[in-house]
């Protein structure tokens, strides 16, 4: 296993981080490529709520669409023409900027102050819909993302794209966390490790970037800061985990999962794993679940152990101020599984016609239409599909 640190002087330790580029493929590197993003409609994003609206109640929610703007740009600008603080304003989950997407927001307006919500839309950003309910919405509280996405100029044979796309849906997908966890060029990683190293040892010389990171005292920033830590070491565990063949094998010591649910269990001992266990791993029923590391609370009775305990062990001990780092915030400690598969898998190959825009060179153009659980990114299903860029990169 890689040694990712280096001393430096003054005591202190570097740590590089690996792109996502780097990390373990189902199935082999693709050697297919394609165009994604080339207009907004090409990567198109509908939310679905995971619960119904009352109609009545303080909170006014609202289904917005949105071109080409970030989640944390609409609730700003919510905010600016309601008056409602950006604290009373939720949303589920955060959508893609450069795409076209719907999403619920709710803000705690009342009935007669809704008509300063005119001046909001623009040729970027509609209200679609609008109803009443008693709670905030909050984050995570959505079911699922329906995807439709089209990629433009796919280069390489049509018949190694459906194969991969039939391997996707009959094994799965590696449950990665995507880059905009990460930040650009990973700079939440990287302000993430100077903060914890500057909080665990206040008075090391030498760390990296110690005078150029303030202590986080913003919740908004520390959170997702706290959460690149964890989907990072997530990610290195998932990849080693497909290096070593087991991310969708049953390890002594694995925690499960129940499929479309948060709800886990672990075995005894691995002399419990039977055929029907492993029949219902097979049907994705049940899914191998890998740590967001933490702090582990001592009533959570679904703790890895043995050769599964070692293994993570292992990943994370390779990034010491990262794994210190949110036990000692109290960060708690959480489970994901290793594997998703999409929801209703649907392709098709279009005319240039079709899809408004020229196919030069290779396959023509792919349509994709899915739908995704909540956590589960997009960008982790196209990776294992083909190699993507984006228009204009």
């Amino acid at each position: 296993m890689p040694d990712n640190s280096s001393t430096q002087s003054g005591g202190s330790v570097a740590v590089s981080f690996d792109s996502v580029e780097s990390l373990a493929f189902a199935n082999g590197a693709p050697q297919l490529a394609a165009t994604l993003k080339q207009e907004f409609e090409d990567f198109q994003v509908d939310e679905q709520l995971g619960f119904k609206l009352t109609g009545k109640g303080e909170h006014l929610y609202l289904r917005i669409e949105k071109t080409d703007l970030s989640t944390i740009e609409v609730a700003k600008k919510l905010s600016e023409v309601s008056g409602v603080p950006k604290s009373a304003i939720g949303y589920s989950g955060m959508k893609d900027r450069r795409a076209e997407t719907r999403q619920w927001f709710s803000l705690k307006l009342p009935q007669n102050r809704a008509e300063q919500l005119s001046a909001f839309e623009n040729d970027s950003v509609q209200i679609v819909a609008s109803e009443r309910n008693s709670r905030k919405l909050k984050i995570g509280s959505h079911r699922s993302n329906h995807f439709k996405i089209l990629l433009r100029n796919c280069e390489g044979d049509r018949g190694e794209f459906e194969e991969r796309l039939h391997q996707i849906v009959s094994h799965g997908v590696p449950n990665y966390f995507g880059t905009q966890r990460f930040g650009r060029d990973l700079s939440n990683l990287h302000q993430v490790q100077a903060w914890m190293s500057v909080e665990l040892d206040p008075g090391a010389t030498g760390v990296a970037d110690n005078r150029a990171t303030p202590i986080v005292k913003q919740r908004f920033k520390r959170g997702m800061l706290f959460s690149a830590a964890r989907s990072y070491l997530f990610n290195q565990l998932l990849s080693r985990r497909l290096v070593l063949g087991s991310w969708d094998k049953y390890v002594e010591g694995d925690v499960l999962n129940l499929d479309g649910t948060e709800r886990c269990f672990a075995l005894a001992s691995a002399a419990e794993w039977d055929e029907s266990l492993q029949q219902r791993l097979t049907d994705f029923d049940i899914h191998i679940t890998g740590p967001l590391p933490g702090e582990i609370d001592s009533k959570d009775k679904y703790v890895s152990y043995g050769k599964a305990a070692d293994i993570e062990d292992a990943v994370c001990e390779q990034f010491p101020t990262l794994l210190a780092g949110l036990k000692h915030f109290g960060v708690k400690a959480a489970r994901r599984p290793l594997r998703f598969r999409p929801i209703d898998l649907r392709w098709q190959w279009l005319e240039s016609g079709d899809s408004g825009g020229k196919s030069t060179s290779g396959a023509g153009n792919l349509s994709l239409d899915f739908s995704l659980a909540k956590g589960v990114y997009a960008t982790s299903l196209l990776r294992e599909l083909c190699v993507t860029r984006e228009h204009g990169q």
